[in-house]
């Protein structure tokens, strides 16, 4: 029998700050994001370098960043939305991954980074070449990438050519999103199965959002699909503001530690903590 390939695991803090109204403080933070390398995470989402206007909750990113580790064989990303946030990322040299969000959705990308569709094609092609000067990794997000509400006309084509498009790019790394928790675990299952037969499953991920009781099975999907590299956070938190519905987040790294042999230490802890971090008033 052959064994299955190991997953791998990007936990997201940053995805779980993101929208808080409460500010964290850095030193907060920075005692989180310890303890989650203590125990044993190597993927870490942890930080953006947007305008403090957009999300002032990550205003802090260079100096979380000053009292972290060297990544060590370990992955930093951070978000990035224009050339400017690039620049920012390519000056800190414990950053090893900016990642990008390209929607296929019109509507989400211009709410997202006042940009149509197709005027961020040029952007993420000079932010490609930037991100290989800066010896940076660079990863899509396809948000809306299991469809959307707002109407924009969608079908699994739409979001397999967005990643052919990526990939002529010279980006390898593409990580499918179910950015407003609607998409089902057979859609899940049928668009991911249909991703890994045309691009292969390296380079290849999910960052899914669902209620809690509905991440098991989403994750379930994918990975029957042959996805081996899925995103979540501690406790669920976070998620897109536009889902409607205040129960749909990331999924619970807790939840998923057995199904998907996740290594790491003391994750219920982990989550309570999590919870009150973002909860501190």
């Amino acid at each position: 029998m052959t064994a299955t390939p190991p997953v791998t695991y990007v936990e997201c803090p940053r995805d779980s700050w993101q929208g808080l109204h409460t500010t964290i403080p850095t030193a907060a933070k920075i005692e989180h994001l310890h303890a989650l390398l203590d125990a044993g995470f190597t993927h870490l989402d942890l930080g953006s370098f947007v305008s403090a206007r957009a999300i002032p909750q990550l205003a802090d990113t260079e100096a979380v960043l000053a009292e972290l580790p060297d990544p060590a064989g370990r992955d930093y990303l951070c978000i990035i939305a224009n050339a400017r946030g690039l620049e920012r990322a390519a000056t800190q040299a414990r950053v090893t991954s900016v990642g990008y969000p390209l929607s296929v959705s019109d509507a989400f990308q211009v709410r997202n980074t006042g940009r149509t569709v197709e005027e961020s094609w040029p952007l993420l092609a000079d932010l490609a070449a930037g991100a290989r000067d800066a010896r940076k990794r660079l990863v899509v997000y396809l948000s809306m990438g299991f469809g959307n509400p707002d109407g924009d006309p969608w079908t699994p084509d739409t979001t397999l050519d967005a990643v052919a498009r990526v990939r002529d790019l010279g980006i390898q790394d593409v990580a499918l999103a179910d950015t407003v928790g609607r998409a089902t675990p057979d859609l899940v299952r049928a668009l991911s199965a249909r991703a890994t037969a045309r691009f292969g499953a390296d380079g290849l991920g999910v960052h899914l959002h669902a209620r809690p009781d509905g991440a098991a099975a989403l994750a379930q999907a994918a990975l029957d699909a042959g996805i081996r590299w899925f995103e979540g956070a501690l406790g669920g938190l976070g998620g897109c503001p536009f889902a409607g519905d205040a129960l749909v987040g990331n999924l619970p790294t807790e939840r998923l530690a057995d199904l998907l042999h996740l290594p790491y230490r003391g994750l219920d802890d982990l989550a309570v903590r999590a919870r009150t971090l973002a909860h501190a008033e």
